[in-house]
């Protein structure tokens, strides 16, 4: 029987999966272990979406297509647009080593530049007083100076300077690193923040547990570099983890969501109606230092901007909450509106003057006294008639003693009826309709005259 050939080099080492490249490509060009991640998604995406097509049998119409699904049927922002671009032209040119001439045809979506939203001092205030913890400390860290997220979340202990008020933010965004300044109220808060860090590293250290991670293979050089303090994350998690790139069980920094849901339950407290994230606290710390006159060159430099034309959308936003452009609406001159007769609303009487606990009639027969007394109860009344439950109201009169206006009384159409119920009170001449806002002449016995108009 022939002996079977002998395995050939090419098959004799099984081939890395595609996704297993694609982590390895990443790790090795140092990209941060969240586009890792990004990249990993979309492309395992863009596989899935083809049925499982290898991407060396695809090409620029199967990527298209796969843009064209995102923007059209997912209906995708252009950031997230660009991302799965990007991933894609990663895995072509990075990982499949691949450079074909449509690569460079591919047209990216035009970037939306949006204006950022930014609280007031007041809102900050009430905000961070909302928050408690830890997780209130990391806050007030970014809105204090500016960090971002996991720049905030990163800081090891050794990253905080008390003697000069400075932090030191290392390989942040584009792997660079930049200096910041301490916020003094933090001082305190920051020193107890690293007590109560002191007690974890204390305990892990007693429990024989691994040190934290270390960046560019340090613990390969010093094996016990993550095991010291200075190495120490400045705010710890209170529970274990497995590091995904190693498999070592260890402790990380604080969870990122546990801000986002620290936020989420103050924005709710507080009754803010803006949106707001994490990066709203690096927005609103450049906006007030360009309020409050810094160079805007220094909070560039604060902010870890590679270019200024980027910190300049602050300026767009300090220029609409300033006020600086006045409204025409606010120079025109308010024009008064015609004045109008003051008149009854409609269906409602101020005052009743059937009810004779109101409205008395004047007794002729007795003497000149007693009539002069009724006669004052009976203003009187018509003075407090506000307050009488309303009856239905047709043809209002507004009675004025003196030129001071006083109430209004319910008329009905029939006049007849008007000046049999007012006759012992009232005696007038009725104008039904009225066809002018003149004065009619309205006589109370032997009081002065009072002027009706409509």
């Amino acid at each position: 029987m022939p002996n079977p050939a002998p395995p050939s080099a090419s098959s004799s080492v099984a081939s890395p999966r595609l996704l297993d490249q694609v982590r390895a490509r990443a790790r090795y060009l140092h990209y941060s272990f969240s586009t890792e991640k990004a990249y990993v998604y979309w492309i395992r995406f863009f596989i899935r979406w083809h049925k499982l097509k290898h991407p060396r049998d695809m090409g620029s119409a199967e990527v298209e297509a796969f843009l064209s699904m995102l923007a059209m049927q997912r209906n995708v922002s252009t950031s997230t647009h660009n991302q799965a671009l990007s991933a894609l032209l990663f895995l072509y040119r990075e990982v499949l080593n691949m450079q074909l001439p449509w690569m460079d045809n591919i047209r990216r979506p035009t970037y939306t530049k949006r204006i950022p939203s930014v609280l007031t001092r007041e809102e900050v205030a009430a905000l961070l007083a909302a928050m408690e913890g830890d997780i209130a400390i990391v806050a007030q860290l970014l809105y204090g100076t500016g960090m971002r997220l996991m720049e905030g979340l990163r800081l090891r202990v050794k990253d905080v300077d008390f003697e000069r008020n400075a932090i030191i933010i290392r390989e942040a965004k584009g792997s660079k690193d930049r200096v910041v300044m301490l916020p003094r109220s933090l001082t305190g808060p920051l020193r107890k923040q690293m007590q109560a860090a002191h007690a974890l590293w204390m305990s892990d250290r007693a429990a024989g547990k691994a040190g934290v991670e270390v960046p560019h293979a340090l613990e390969s050089k010093y094996p016990q570099i993550g095991s010291t303090w200075g190495w120490f994350w400045l705010f710890p998690s209170p529970t274990f983890a497995t590091d995904p790139a190693t498999g070592v069980v260890r402790r990380h920094h604080l969870f990122e969501d546990r801000l986002k849901r620290a936020l989420r339950k103050a924005i709710t407290a507080t009754g803010i109606q803006k949106r707001v994230s994490a990066h709203t606290l690096r927005h609103s710390f450049a906006t007030h230092l360009l309020q409050a006159g810094t160079d805007i060159r220094t909070v560039q430099e604060l902010l870890g901007h590679s270019d200024v034309s980027t910190t300049m959308i602050y300026t767009h936003v300090l220029k609409i909450a300033a006020g600086g452009t006045a409204s025409p609406l606010d120079s025109l001159t308010p024009i008064a509106p015609p004045q109008q007769p003051p008149r009854c609303e409609e269906a409602v009487v101020a005052y009743d003057i059937s009810s004779s606990k109101q409205l008395r009639h004047t007794d002729h027969a007795a003497n000149h006294d007693e009539q002069q007394g009724h006669q004052q109860d009976h203003l009187g009344a018509l003075r407090q008639a506000p307050h009488i439950a309303p009856r239905a109201a047709r043809a209002p009169l507004v009675l004025v003693e003196q030129r001071l206006q006083l109430t209004c009384i319910d008329s009905a159409p029939q006049t007849s009826a008007i000046r049999a119920r007012v006759k012992p009170l009232l005696v007038f001449e009725p104008h039904h309709p009225l066809e002018s806002e003149e004065a009619q002449t309205v006589r109370v016995e032997g009081t002065p005259e009072l002027a009706a108009f409509v």
